[in-house]
């Protein structure tokens, strides 16, 4: 499979990324939040740039009455630095266009989503760069109700930047509120998805000990308050954020602390979240790692047994392992393939009418419960559904067979691919045999062309993609 190339704009597929200070400025960020309040601030929900859906606003945004005169955004950011400066730049921007401004504090990008719709704002804002390094960071927008926005609204708040009223804003300049307290409403939420949370039911981790990864980032304070609250005995690691450290050597994106950890512990299981802890991954009691796909079996499988899993079908992308093909299939569950970014794996969902979908990365929608992905989400069901169960999670990661995967990058444009390279694509499926997996696609960062093999054998895998990449560069050599 070749996958298409990706626009290219100011706006990346996760929002505005780039180094602090030096990409992403504090005048780039002011003028974020003017062109913002002027796109996702009209107050009628028919009007381009609203990413308004029916039945998410729960209440007003601001205590005592009926809706504001002024537009509301909420905004909370991951504890680096750099967000410190970059949020208090969005919120003038913001405030100087009449939006009033609820700041949340440092808190999970998903808790900024859920407080967008439960506090009926109108849009929400997060400053983190997720999985980043401490010097990057990033600004992402989500419009009313939680929601991403499409590649359109972004497109017309980039083509405003830099514009700036000519008069004051009709209905005053906003204001900006301390709003931090609200992150309870977020934690309450989350315990409430569990089925166990009925009064005087049994607490869903009782008698689990967890050892809990935040990466010195956004779940810090939260996340162990979560597992706790559900019943866990719990050892937090990684949750001393001090601006600088956020994803270094701990987190989803580095293992080996929480591996350790786990053993050291003698826990059932660890969960390692990324720095805005909106994505998670585990290990098992072994310090084994179970990825994405691991996880949505366990996740899908409970799903269809309970019969909550809609329309028996689950969303991933094209990155998903061959073993999680099989092992939905072995249940009877239809899987839908995306391309990579966890927003065309939203879109795919919700014009399917899927429920559960998810990326290899470990960032799983249940659209049950949250219209983006949610690492603490996650983590509670994906616990819940082991200790109900009664299996260690050893057991819940052999539910998928894992094929070994190997990944190469061959240096050129993806413009250059052509026809010889989908000739090579069936020539390396065939020598598959069906039974792996193939994909080609062009890198999102660096001038480079992925390739990706699947196979039942590392041995079939490294082959297979050696050949593939000598007859990728040879074709683009002939270009």
């Amino acid at each position: 499979m070749r996958e298409a190339v990706s626009r290219t704009s100011l706006f990346g597929t996760d929002g505005v990324r780039g180094v602090a200070g030096r990409d992403l400025t504090a005048r780039l960020a002011l003028d974020l939040g003017v062109a913002a309040a002027a796109v996702l601030g009209r107050r009628n929900p028919g009007e381009p740039g609203n990413a308004a859906e029916p039945g998410n606003a729960a209440e007003p945004a601001v205590p005592g009455g009926g809706p504001p005169a002024r537009p509301v955004a909420v905004i909370g950011r991951d504890p680096r630095a750099s967000g410190e400066f970059l949020e208090a730049a969005v919120a003038a921007g913001l405030a100087s266009s009449g939006v009033d401004v609820l700041r949340l504090g440092v808190i999970p990008t998903p808790g900024v989503a859920y407080l967008t719709g439960a506090l009926g704002a109108d849009f929400g804002v997060v400053i983190s760069a997720s999985h980043n390094p401490a010097p990057d960071n990033g600004i992402k927008f989500f419009g009313r109700g939680g929601i991403k926005l499409p590649d359109a609204v972004e497109a017309e708040i980039e083509g405003l930047l830099g514009q700036y009223p000519d008069q004051p804003p009709s209905l005053g300049f906003g204001r900006v509120r301390d709003a931090a307290a609200e992150q309870q409403r977020y934690l309450e939420y989350l315990l409430s998805t569990l089925p166990e949370a009925a009064a005087g039911a049994p607490r869903p981790l009782a008698g689990l000990r967890v050892v809990a990864d935040c990466a010195h980032g956004a779940a810090y304070l939260l996340a162990p308050q979560a597992l706790r609250r559900a019943g866990a005995e719990v050892i937090a690691i990684g949750a001393e954020p001090d601006g600088l450290n956020i994803n270094a050597g701990c987190g989803s994106t580095s293992l080996g602390a929480l591996s350790e950890a786990v053993l050291a512990h003698r826990a059932d299981a660890g969960i390692a979240y990324d720095g805005d802890a909106d994505r998670c991954l585990a290990v098992d009691g072994d310090g084994e790692p179970l990825d994405g796909d691991q996880i949505l079996t366990v996740l899908a499988t409970e799903l269809k047994e309970h019969g909550r899993l809609a329309r028996d079908g689950v969303v991933v992308t094209v990155m998903s392992n061959q073993g999680f093909h099989v092992a939905m299939r072995n249940a009877g569950i239809e899987v839908i393939e995306t391309p990579v970014g966890d927003k065309h794996v939203y879109a795919a969902m919700r014009d399917g009418g899927y429920s559960l979908g998810g990326e290899q990365s470990g960032h799983v929608i249940m659209l049950e419960h949250a219209a983006t992905g949610d690492g603490m989400l996650t983590s509670l069901q994906l616990l819940a559904s082991v200790n109900r169960r009664g299996m260690p999670m050893a057991a819940a990661a052999k539910m998928m067979p894992k094929y070994p995967q190997v990944l190469v990058n061959v240096p050129g444009q993806a413009s250059r691919l052509g026809p010889e390279v989908d000739a090579a694509v069936a020539r390396a499926e065939a020598q598959l045999g069906g039974d792996g997996r193939v994909l080609v696609r062009p890198s999102g960062t660096e001038p480079a062309i992925r390739l990706m093999i699947q196979a039942r054998s590392v041995e079939l895998a490294e082959r297979v993609v050696g050949q593939l990449a000598d007859e990728v560069r040879q074709a683009m050599a002939d270009e």
